[in-house]
């Protein structure tokens, strides 16, 4: 179907080495989209560049930390380069420090703040700039969280951030809409990946479970239909938004009423 037809469109997704941001690229590739995916783990973003390659389109493996912002000219400048203007931004890279409030140092909090925000706000502002001297529109789109929403203990500073990030995605949205740029948020639920694997214990399962009306835990396949419809033609008159790809834990959840 021609609305999700991404066939000539150059996607760069951020964090795209494992997990949803590798599930996210893989989606874009089959839509047609070339990809570059950006990681600090070599074998991880060569690996899924590869596989990106074997969908037939042109991919590239970029090695990039977005908590250092100095390296993100670079890192837009060889995408466009060798793959051409970037179309699709995917801003995926993202870290968690579980802690308590009263003994968060202050090196953790700006840790999680420059990959989560910071990095993110300069990725945008980078392509951006190339998006609007072009004049041919674009999408970007920054990855989210449940707790974009609400908040959870121990995880205030990884919450504040992905609440930033939800406000950055609607301001950028106004500020960009008349280069007919979307700017929008994709905000996973409870996604098993390798990277949170060591969290699935029988309790944290059955709580995930009560709390989510579809009644099963996410997998990162589960984020690409909505990735692929943020970044296509069909997304054209969608923009500032955050949506919800959670099975329902927003929605509400059950009571013994």
């Amino acid at each position: 179907m021609k609305l999700f037809d991404l066939q000539g469109k150059v996607a760069f997704v951020c964090g795209g080495g494992r997990g949803i941001g590798k599930s996210i690229a893989l989606g874009l590739a089959e839509a047609g989209a070339s990809v570059a995916i950006a990681a600090r783990t070599e074998s991880e973003r060569d690996t899924t560049a590869a596989e990106i390659g074997d969908t037939g389109v042109a991919s590239l493996a970029i090695p990039l930390d977005v908590g250092d912002v100095a390296q993100i000219p670079a890192a837009v400048a060889r995408v466009t380069e060798e793959l051409g203007p970037i179309d699709i931004l995917y801003n995926v890279a993202g870290i968690n420090i579980r802690q308590l409030a009263k003994d968060l140092t202050e090196e953790e909090f700006d840790r999680v703040m420059d990959i989560n925000f910071k990095g993110a706000y300069f990725m945008c502002q980078e392509v951006g700039k190339q998006m609007i001297a072009r004049g041919q529109g674009g999408k970007i789109v920054n990855i989210a969280s449940i707790v974009t929403a609400f908040g959870l203990p121990k995880i205030t500073v990884y919450t504040g951030s992905k609440g930033a990030l939800g406000q950055l995605t609607k301001g950028l949205a106004v500020e960009w809409a008349p280069h007919n740029i979307q700017v929008n948020a994709l905000a996973p639920g409870f996604i098993a990946t390798d990277l949170n694997s060591h969290l699935w214990t029988e309790e944290f399962t059955s709580w995930i479970l009560q709390r989510t009306p579809a009644g099963r835990v996410g997998k990162p396949e589960d984020m690409i239909g909505t990735a692929v419809f943020l970044a296509s033609p069909a997304a054209d008159f969608v923009t500032g938004q955050v949506i919800y790809v959670d099975g329902g834990v927003h929605a509400g959840s059950w009571w013994p009423l």
